[in-house]
């Protein structure tokens, strides 16, 4: 008999294949942005940017600005 952990990995590894794909798409997108964004010596952008995705802000300022509608 399978315990949960094996069950959990069996049944979802497509999910996580498809969660992986994205991940790897939005760090190419954004490493494509921000190189655009060094290019055109857009130094305000490139940090903006830079710290938006690796900090998590911009999920952090709509759950925080939508906290209520729930």
């Amino acid at each position: 008999m399978k315990n949960a952990h094996e069950y959990f990995f069996d049944n979802f590894e497509w999910l996580f294949r498809i969660v992986a794909v994205f991940l790897i798409i939005d760090i190419i997108l954004t490493l494509i942005a921000m190189w655009k964004y060094a290019r055109k010596d857009q130094l305000i952008w490139f940090v903006v940017l830079g710290i938006t995705n690796t900090l998590g802000i911009i999920p952090f300022i709509y759950l925080y600005v939508n906290r209520k509608m729930g």
